[in-house]
């Protein structure tokens, strides 16, 4: 039978329980077993894809158009099985199931309550992505003990484990044990307090992973275990990474936090084989070489509106054996103190997606600078419309050009609406969404990243390149280096005179894993490797 693993949160929130999780997913993965993973998050929105990144930070799309919290991002870099809508599901699409249900009349009369229908529709979400051949389900539940909105959830998976026996479920809790400088010490009372949630809940955690900046000594781990009801050798240490997120797989591994969730739910395991993880972790620690990279956004001070992209130039770096310095660029300061004051002295611009027209001059001027100045250039989604913007006004002479996003009256819409927006008014889970075929034009640099003319990437936009002006475009020495495969659509545009300029409308940061960069990435890695070397 499918085994479950519960993952709860407690004291503070963004402690790390989707790294956590996606950490141990993959330790199970490379002990030879089948994993799935799921978030349910306790808000009430629909899905994150209507919220500011201000709020939520990024919204990873997955292969079948679901907008999904960010953690998903972490499950799919550190493991390997397929994620889908089933795995991840708010309070909003919950009671929206059930809602449904009532006026289909599926209740037949009955008075529709909290328990146990609210509590029944999320169980039978978890149980839906364990299928026959998946050893182990493991679902986070988002916010903290305590939070009202998450009680369904908890309720609900307490339930759980009375439903398919409490040998086949686990309860895994992170928790916060803060030092206080004052002091000088740990103070496990906050763990235990919320611990005590947990229980008054009547889940009973089997393991406590414990978030400290300092190693816990014997007598705090005896303490946690005696006021919270597990064994000692389950109070396991998960401390601050100065370094990297990659290293903290093995920091758990050294807690054997591993060895104790196999024997916990009785699984058969094959020997971890971390050599992968080993070596990707030297090649960070051991760089050849070094460089920067501006990151030109909207949100640049949020770190989380951009997680992906981050990751995935790490994950180039690693593969370049390179140390790449991320230099978080808001395009407002652009459009204040110029590009030259701004960005000299970086390898690489990097301009990402996102909407709406604050700040979009200043990505114009941030590719004009790396155009003019031969700086390998990567645009992602809406910067790969900048990226259009400038090269008809500023090379073939389209003056005025720009999105009807922006401004619907321009001179020249070098970028509109999709045809199939155009009568769209809902704003949730209506763009262009999900993995879409794309040809890559044989003697493009996109060619040579890929090594094939027919690749799948993920899409997340409204906006796209005019066909009306693509062929005066391409005559000014704009190259379209990719279409969709009926060839309406423009996927990629590239300068072939340049060290390396490329933008795409799909999101590539979506299919990059630690192990495998994606091949974007790394080429404009080594692009800007090379500038650096040059200098």
């Amino acid at each position: 039978m499918t085994k479950h693993i519960f993952v709860t949160g407690g004291v503070v929130s963004s402690l790390g329980k989707g790294l956590t999780s996606a950490s141990v997913g993959m330790l199970l993965e490379q002990s030879g077993l089948s994993v799935r993973m799921q978030k349910l998050d306790p808000y009430i929105n629909v899905d994150p894809g209507t919220m500011s990144p201000y709020q939520h930070g990024e919204v990873y799309v997955l292969d079948d158009g679901s907008e999904t919290d960010l953690d998903l991002g972490h499950y799919e870099r550190f493991t390997h099985g397929p994620l889908t809508r089933d795995s991840n599901y708010t309070t909003g699409q919950i009671y929206l199931n059930v809602i449904e249900k009532e006026r289909r009349g599926e209740f037949l009369g009955k008075t529709v309550q909290v328990i146990p229908h609210i509590t029944n529709e999320i169980k039978s979400c978890i149980a839906a992505i364990a299928e026959d051949d998946v050893d182990v389900v493991i679902t986070e539940i988002g916010g903290t003990v305590g939070d009202i909105e998450s009680l369904p959830f908890m309720e609900a998976i307490r339930q759980f484990s009375l439903d398919v026996g409490k040998e086949n479920c686990l309860y895994m809790h992170l928790t916060l044990v803060p030092y206080l400088k004052a002091a000088g010490e740990l103070k496990t009372k906050p763990t235990q307090h919320s611990v005590g949630l947990l229980r008054q809940i009547g889940i009973q955690p089997d393991i406590l992973i414990c978030r400290t900046e300092r190693s816990l000594a014997a007598d705090d781990r005896e303490k946690i275990a005696s006021f919270c009801n597990v064994p000692v050798q389950h109070v396991i240490e998960e401390k601050d990474k100065d370094f990297s997120i990659y290293e903290v797989p093995l920091s758990l591994v050294e807690n054997k936090l591993d060895s104790i969730i196999i024997k916990q739910l009785g699984l058969k395991r094959k020997p971890l084989n971390l050599e992968k993880w080993r070596d990707l972790l030297h090649r960070l620690r051991n760089p050849e070489t070094e460089l920067s990279i501006a990151v030109v956004g909207k949100y640049a001070e949020h770190k989380d509106a951009y997680k992906s992209i981050y990751e995935s130039i790490d994950h180039a770096g690693m593969e370049n054996h390179a140390q790449v310095r991320i230099g978080s660029i808001q395009s407002e300061v652009i459009e204040r103190d110029g590009p030259e004051r701004v960005l000299s002295g970086y390898d690489g611009v990097l301009i990402p997606g996102g909407f709406g027209e604050r700040g979009t001059e200043g990505k114009v001027e941030a590719i004009r600078w790396a155009r003019e100045r031969a700086i390998p250039f990567f645009g992602i989604c809406l910067g790969m419309q900048c990226a259009v913007i400038e090269f008809a006004r500023n090379v073939a002479g389209l003056e005025g050009a720009n999105s009807t996003e922006f401004d619907k009256n321009t001179s020249h819409p070098v970028i509109g609406l999709l045809d199939e927006q155009q009568n769209i008014t809902d704003k949730g889970g209506t763009m262009r969404l999900g993995a879409m075929d794309a040809k890559v034009l044989a003697g493009s640099r996109s060619l040579d990243c890929y090594g094939s003319q027919k690749v799948s990437e993920r899409h997340r936009h409204r906006y796209e390149f005019n066909n009306d002006y693509r062929q005066q475009l391409q005559d000014a020495g704009l190259t379209i280096a990719a279409t969709s495969e009926d060839g309406s659509l423009v996927e990629i545009v590239e300068i072939a005179d340049h060290p390396w300029f490329v933008a795409v409308q799909f999101h590539p940061e979506f299919k990059s894993k630690p192990t495998e960069a994606h091949p974007l990435f790394s080429g404009f890695v080594q692009a800007a490797a090379r500038r650096t070397q040059s200098k």
